[in-house]
């Protein structure tokens, strides 16, 4: 192997060492969205291809997350639903529990309660009940719902 090869290859796997780190760094916010995302598409009682749809745009468009595959994005996602569609009151404990990991990160909080307001008005009605949800995720992230427009 010729020197070239080998700086290349060194460098590949610098590239790859600091992907994961990154992924590792940012899973306990993908798994907050992804809970979010779960709770407020859940939360009218059915999830609509554009609630999907929107989450995975903001995934993708969001710099710290965009290091993730939609596939990993969609396993998430669909790890929070089908836990609170076994046991409602065990996954959405689960939920929150992951949602709570942002408390201390008063931006990242912010981000997601927008997210989740994003996602619930994408197919055009951010009702009463998906209201209640982003009010709930905002408290729970020790963030004023009214600063959103939430009760």
């Amino acid at each position: 192997m010729n020197f070239n090869d080998f700086l290349s290859d060194l460098k590949s796997k610098a590239s790859e060492l600091k992907t994961q780190a990154l992924k590792f760094k940012n899973k306990d916010f993908l798994d907050a969205a992804m809970a979010g995302s779960a709770l407020i598409a859940m939360a009218d009682g059915h999830i609509s291809s554009e609630e999907k749809q929107k989450m995975i745009k903001f995934i993708e468009n969001h710099d710290a997350l965009s290091i993730f595959t939609t596939s990993d994005v969609i396993k998430a996602f669909q790890d929070f639903v089908g836990q609170i569609e076994f046991d409602k009151d065990i996954g959405e404990a689960k939920a929150y529990l992951a949602i709570g990991k942002m408390k201390n990160n008063e931006e990242a909080g912010r981000l997601l309660v927008r997210m989740i307001i994003a996602i619930a008005s994408s197919d055009g009605n951010f009702d009463s009940h998906e209201q209640s949800v982003a009010s709930k995720i905002a408290k729970e992230l020790t963030l004023n719902p009214s600063e959103f427009g939430l009760n």
